[in-house]
């Protein structure tokens, strides 16, 4: 009997590998079996399922960025946390759209490429390496500071290529236009509300950790808020110059711009009163310039605008007095905006404004300077010096990206106790940050966006080029902020701006094309 009993056991054993081997095999037809029926029902689907998550990518990036915008801008750790796993998501639909389509088409702008490199130079900079004593090294000052400052990053680069393909165009750019424009509008309207009604609390309901100094709308700081409102106020205006919109349509888009002035007026921020007023002349400079080739109306053909030209040329024969509107009432729009700024200042009070002014005296000078006004020395040019510090010392590859705060201690010229954050100029501290290299990469991705700015300008659809023209406007203002403050490393300034700058590529690109083939073009503004 026990014989019997142990040759049982030895066979059940002997059949044991083999059940598993059995029960491996059962499991990866069922693996299988799922992915093939989980692949066929989603291309059974694809003529429906393709569609619906086109648009919601577009939408959910601009939820994205309504939702970094109202999260304090996104500097806090949740709140960049969550905008980066929200445009992962974003890119796994992408990709499940790709499965759906069995195929990926991804275009990529030119004006991605200097992202990229800097992204590449924040790796480089984040490699550590460990000697034999356990020592580390690193180009970066702070390697945890700059692989984080990769990632946000990375981050803003797939935002980027998520724009370029979902938002950038129609009938998506539509509903980007809009979006931008009205909540610009009731950003601006909250901000000014939450001004005269301030308790202390975000939203009259969120207890801050520390108190704010200067606090405006949903930002913790009001010159980010005015860098914010700056990109989309010259939005409406080019429309209205570029004669996009007309009737009931451009005077709301009047009245949002003038809000959104007032605001960022109201906002008391001395770098944003500047570049506003460099965005809106950069605007208008260009608005008014016609191009040399005839333009494509939106529903008109080429017989029409030929009838439309003679018509004109007649009209003025006739009344030479008849050309005159056309441009007179493109101009009285821009002096009924600039009016409504001037008048809502009056009405709220002109006082805060006028302080605030008189304290930008641009003048060298020590703490110990007139009380009246703050010097130039006394508000960003001690810190400018100590980055040029930085900068003489370290300035083929820089600090690192983000080490920013770290390094600064080592070439303060005080006792080193003073902890500031960023250099309140960017251009500065990409130099700073990245060396030569940052320096030329940052050159390279400004000529790309002038480049792209003033092809798309020249589209032969009034709403593209408008639409081209405020972004380019927008981006322009930014530009000047920046030699003031750091707009740009706010998460969510950041993320509109590189949406602005997908938006004038891909319209770049519709000229460039257009400019080749006019009659594929013309059918493309039909559609549109």
């Amino acid at each position: 009997m026990e014989r019997t009993r142990d040759r049982g056991t030895e066979r059940r054993r002997d059949r044991e590998p083999e059940r598993k081997r059995d029960r491996e095999r059962k499991k990866r037809r069922r693996r299988v079996f799922s992915r093939s029926f989980l692949l066929s029902v989603l291309l059974s689907l694809g003529p429906s399922v393709s569609p619906a998550l086109r648009s919601i990518i577009a939408l959910g990036l601009m939820v994205v960025m309504a939702g970094a915008t109202l999260a304090f801008g996104a500097v806090e750790p949740w709140s960049l946390a969550t905008l980066g796993l929200s445009v992962i998501a974003l890119l796994v639909l992408w990709v499940i759209k790709g499965l759906v389509d069995q195929r990926l088409s991804v275009s990529v702008p030119s004006t991605g490429l200097p992202l990229a490199a800097l992204i590449l130079l924040g790796v480089l900079q984040g490699i550590t390496t460990t000697d034999s004593v356990g020592k580390r090294f690193s180009i970066s000052l702070d390697a945890e500071a700059t692989r984080l400052a990769t990632e946000v990053l990375l981050i803003l680069l797939i935002a980027f290529l998520l724009s370029a393909n979902f938002l950038a165009k129609v009938p998506a750019l539509t509903w980007l236009r809009n979006f931008l424009i009205f909540f610009g509008l009731a950003l601006s309207i909250f901000g000014l509300i939450q001004r005269f009604t301030w308790n202390g609390k975000y939203f009259w309901v969120i207890e801050p950790s520390a108190q704010p100094p200067a606090p405006f709308g949903s930002f913790v700081n009001h010159n980010h808020f005015a860098g914010y409102v700056e990109m989309i106020a010259p939005i409406p205006v080019a429309l209205i110059l570029r004669r996009a919109v007309r009737g009931e349509l451009a005077l709301v888009y009047g009245f949002a711009a003038a809000l959104m002035g007032l605001a960022v007026v109201m906002s008391l921020s001395r770098g944003g009163m500047i570049s506003l007023v460099a965005g809106l002349m950069f605007v208008v400079a260009f608005g008014f310039k016609r191009s040399g080739k005839r333009r494509i109306e939106d529903r008109g053909s080429r017989i029409d605008d030929r009838r439309r030209s003679i018509f004109d040329f007649r009209s003025s024969i006739l009344d030479p007095l008849s050309s005159i509107p056309l441009a007179a009432s493109r101009f009285v729009a821009i002096i009924v905006m600039l009016f409504t700024i001037g008048a809502g200042v009056w009405w709220i009070g002109v006082d805060p404004v006028i302080r605030r002014v008189e304290k930008s005296e641009m003048a060298p000078g020590s703490v110990g300077a007139s009380a009246r006004g703050e010097t130039f020395f006394q508000s960003r040019g001690w810190i400018w010096r100590d980055t040029a510090a930085m900068i003489r010392d370290r300035w083929a590859l820089g600090v690192g990206l983000g080490a920013y705060q770290t390094a600064y201690p080592i070439y303060s010229s005080h006792d080193g106790t003073l902890v500031v954050g960023q250099a309140h100029n960017d251009y500065l501290q990409i130099v700073a940050d990245a060396g030569i290299f940052g320096a030329v990469i940052a050159l390279w991705f400004i000529f790309l966006v002038a480049r792209d700015t003033l092809r798309a300008s020249r589209h032969g659809s009034r709403v593209m080029s408008g639409t081209a023209l405020g972004a380019g406007g927008g981006m322009f203002a930014l530009f000047v902020h920046s030699l003031f403050d750091f707009n740009f490393q706010i998460p969510s300034n950041a993320l509109l701006f590189i949406v602005l700058t997908s938006v004038v590529s891909q319209i770049a690109s519709a000229a460039t094309e257009e400019s080749r083939c006019p009659q594929s073009a013309q059918r493309a503004q039909r559609a549109y």
